[in-house]
């Protein structure tokens, strides 16, 4: 498994992270035993980063259950306060979180999102704090903007920031990624399959569960969805070209920036992490990525 540094002055963490928001039940039911034996493939095969959050249903309970027996060692273990940002709210969901997953401590401890009704430097103080005290490594954010960003460091600095970033999704390109270039504020790139429009999977009239998210965001309805399917079999073409799955070129585009420190994907069951690895050793000439980009230039904007 290939490393990245992990921010300026950071540990190295392995390019591909493994986002545990699918085995907690976000995108359709799990089984725990198919959550654990996902979690402990991951690590098996060389995917020691383990991002979940408060907000992930049973994730960090389940999470939990996987790291015993020496996998906890094996590991760097992330989390985030996803509700309550003050000092109270933080501090008690961190106890929580180190409860649910069984560990004294955890690597990484994020803000899950932006809002302003907590007081920045009142969240970043308390996340500063509980690194302090050994009850985190190393702190982050989630979901922030460059100005958001900003903001934050006025009171502490911080190693990460976790935004959306994929073939669709390109916002953070513009400002947020070379802000994080210049402050050594490592990424850790989520959603990098777009939660499943960048798998190929897909097929007009799919209809997902009431249980899975998806069911209800407008990206997976009617002529959207149908747009992000066409989307994805122009990609599958260049992925052909390349000898490798959608998924493959998907995860490898989001990683041929430097600045990226690990892209995180999901997975339910231990096969699916198999088809990740081999997007490791995937490179772009400048053609293909050319291709790639008059691909998405056209792509729904939804």
């Amino acid at each position: 498994m290939q490393v990245r540094k992990f921010g300026k002055n950071g540990p190295q963490v392995t390019a591909i992270g493994f986002g545990a928001w699918p085995i907690g039940g976000g995108m359709g039911r799990v089984e725990e035993k198919a959550a654990i034996d996902t979690v402990r493939a991951a690590i098996d095969q060389g995917i020691t980063l383990i991002d979940t959050a408060q907000y992930y249903m049973t994730s960090e309970a389940l999470i939990g259950k996987a790291l015993k027996g020496g996998y906890r060692q094996r590991c760097f273990l992330a989390t985030k306060v996803s509700f309550d940002y003050s000092r109270k709210g933080i501090l008690e969901a961190m106890e929580n979180s180190l409860k649910a997953l069984q560990v004294d401590y955890v690597d990484l401890y994020q803000i899950h999102s932006w809002n302003h009704e907590y007081p920045i430097e009142e969240s970043m103080e308390t996340l500063a704090d509980l690194q302090r005290k050994g009850k985190t490594r190393f702190i982050g954010v989630s979901n922030f903007n460059k100005n958001q960003m900003q903001q934050a460091l006025k009171t502490a600095p911080f190693q990460s920031n976790q935004p959306v970033y994929n073939m669709i999704d390109r916002d953070i390109e513009a400002e947020d990624l070379p802000f994080c270039a210049e402050k050594g504020i490592g990424i850790l790139a989520h959603s990098t399959l777009a939660k499943g429009l960048l798998t190929g999977k897909y097929k007009p009239g799919y209809r997902f569960p009431p249980d899975d998210e998806r069911s209800g965001f407008p990206r997976f309805q009617g002529e959207a969805f149908i747009g992000y399917i066409r989307l994805a079999e122009q990609l599958s073409e260049v992925a052909r070209d390349k000898g490798i799955s959608l998924l493959q070129l998907a995860i490898a585009w989001a990683l041929r920036l430097p600045t990226i420190s690990s892209v995180l994907v999901g997975a339910k069951t231990p096969t699916q992490i198999a088809d990740y690895l081999g997007a490791i050793a995937v490179r772009f000439s400048e053609e293909e990525l050319r291709r790639i980009d008059d691909i998405l230039e056209d792509r729904p904007r939804i």
